[in-house]
């Protein structure tokens, strides 16, 4: 049995990539998930997959992240006309980002202020996330389970974990300050309610929770917000998208820098095997594809749009096992080095 730590990025809509990621590892017999560290969709897909798995096991998994992004795709004043199904995902991010309602909405979005609907203010993932099973989630047995999000009053992370992960829990992990209203959760260590963001601006996932003893060494990272981008960004969309981006996959590269530092001194000798933990890095993406998309795909939850982004994520899962599953355990498949050289 192959033992593995996930850590999923989170990326609105476009966290349907890895629905279809966990969708393929699913089918491997001889792989288990130790543990799974999520920010915002990441968060939502790792809560799905846990609470399947410790009431139902692998196909309870899998009829969990189904129900989800089947509720994902009807959430009522996010979907488009069927005339859609036709395009590419591409064409259809094109046709969104420049649609009246979509400028509008984005507009909109940079002037008004969240707090500005008063009582009539409800986050719409919330009927989503609030059916969630939660003493599956919350629960001792299965993959441990660690959601990232950020708190407002200091800019530092927080991880929350068994009994810690409630509805607000995870709507904190997932909350953008220019949709969504600030989620307060009392935290105990401070002894106050803080307000939390989105995870994405401090852990996008995070990786050191997955360092834990007992825990195994292999990290696999599902990778839904590019890295680079060929195309110098020039609408007003696209600048937003990239800065997005960038920022939401800085404190993953800081985390990763961390990881090659530390390999590269125990390939010098200058530290001894056992005085920090061996982490294995590993990334499954689809580059081109999130390429093509942009921030319209990932606020606007089309179903044809989810349905080809699961389809692209079993397809980058079936390649990075066919190529690498032999060396989970042995040697990371990411080269940290030539990454950040």
């Amino acid at each position: 049995m192959k033992s593995i730590n996930l850590a999923l990025q989170g990326g609105g809509a476009h966290g349907a990539f890895t629905w279809g990621v966990l969708d393929r590892l699913l089918d491997e017999e001889d792989v288990e998930v130790a543990a799974i560290s999520g920010t915002s969709a990441g968060a939502l897909n790792g809560a799905a997959f846990k609470a399947g798995m410790v009431k139902g096991g692998r196909e309870g998994a899998r009829e969990n992240l189904d129900r989800l992004w089947e509720r994902m795709g009807a959430i009522g004043d996010m979907r488009i006309a069927n005339w859609m199904r036709g395009l590419e995902p591409a064409q259809i991010a094109q046709a969104i980002e420049y649609s009246l309602p979509f400028s509008m909405a984005d507009a909109w979005s940079r002037m008004v202020s969240p707090y500005a609907y008063g009582p009539f203010y409800r986050n719409p993932l919330e009927p989503v996330v609030e059916r969630f099973d939660y003493e599956g989630v919350c629960a001792d047995e299965g993959p441990r389970l660690f959601v990232c999000a950020t708190c407002v009053r200091t800019g530092k992370i927080r991880i929350f974990t068994r009994d810690e992960i409630t509805t607000d829990a995870i709507l904190a992990s997932a909350c953008l300050p220019t949709l969504f209203q600030a989620v307060e959760i009392h935290d105990p260590k401070s002894g106050r309610t803080e307000a939390y963001w989105d995870g994405g601006y401090t852990g996008n996932p995070a990786l050191f929770p997955l360092f834990n003893e007992g825990l195994p060494d292999d990290v696999v990272i599902v990778n839904i917000n590019p890295l680079e981008r060929d195309e110098i960004p020039r609408t007003p969309q696209q600048i937003q998208n990239r800065i997005n981006e960038i920022g939401f996959n800085s404190s993953l590269l800081r985390e990763l820098r961390a990881i090659s530092f530390v390999q590269r001194l125990l390939a010098s000798g200058k530290l001894q095997k056992g005085e920090m933990s061996r982490v294995l890095v590993h990334m499954i993406a689809d580059d081109d594809l999130m390429n093509s998309l942009s921030v319209a795909t990932k606020l606007v939850p089309t179903p044809v749009v989810l349905t080809r982004l699961k389809e692209a994520g079993r397809a980058a899962a079936h390649g990075f096992l066919r190529d690498h599953k032999s060396d989970l355990g042995e040697r990371g498949t990411v080269d940290l080095a030539a990454m950040f050289s």
